[in-house]
C-alpha cells in the first residue's frame, strides 16, 4: 500500500477567523473533502492560543496538525499569532497557513518573515474554496508526514 493511501489518524486542523461567513464558507467548503479531517474554529488569536495552549475551555482539545490563519483579526492580530506560534518550542512545528484577503507584497513578506509556512489569498466563490481546501488538505493532511504527539 502506498504511503498516500494510508492515512493513520484524521488531521486536525484550526481554522483561525473572524468572519463568520468566511468560517460558514471554509467550514462547508472542508466537509466537501474525502480526506479524514476534523475543523476547529477559533474566532481570533486570543483563543487561537489558548486553543493551541491547550488552555481554559481548550484544556481537552487535540493539538492541530495544520493551522488556517486570518491576519485582520481583533484582540491579536494574525501577525501575533504567528510571532508567538514560531517563537514557542512547542508550537512551532506546526505548519500555518495564512488565508488572507490581502494580495499586497508587504503582506506577504511580513507573513513570511514571521515563519508562515504558506500564504493564500482566500478564494473569491465556493467552488474556489472548495479547490483550495482539497489542496491543502491533500497537501498538508496526506502527502506530508505529521509527527504523532499523543
Amino acid at each position: 500500500m502506498s504511503q498516500l493511501a494510508s492515512v493513520s489518524r484524521p488531521g486536525t486542523v484550526l481554522l483561525v477567523e473572524d468572519n463568520t461567513m468566511n468560517v460558514a464558507i471554509a467550514t462547508a467548503a472542508f466537509r466537501k473533502l474525502t480526506i479524514p479531517h476534523e475543523i476547529h474554529v477559533a474566532v481570533d488569536g486570543h483563543d487561537a492560543m489558548a486553543f493551541l495552549r491547550g488552555v481554559g475551555n481548550d484544556a481537552d482539545g487535540p493539538r492541530p496538525d495544520l493551522v488556517l490563519l486570518d491576519l485582520n483579526m481583533p484582540r491579536m492580530d494574525g501577525y501575533e499569532v504567528l510571532q508567538e506560534m514560531k517563537s514557542d518550542v512547542e508550537l512551532r512545528s506546526i505548519p500555518v497557513i495564512v488565508m488572507t484577503t490581502s494580495e499586497s507584497d508587504t503582506d506577504v513578506r511580513r507573513a513570511y518573515d514571521r515563519h508562515a509556512n504558506a500564504y493564500v489569498v482566500k478564494p473569491s466563490d465556493f467552488l474556489e474554496w472548495v479547490q483550495v481546501a482539497q489542496t491543502i488538505a491533500n497537501f498538508w493532511l496526506k502527502v506530508v508526514k505529521r509527527p504523532s504527539y499523543q
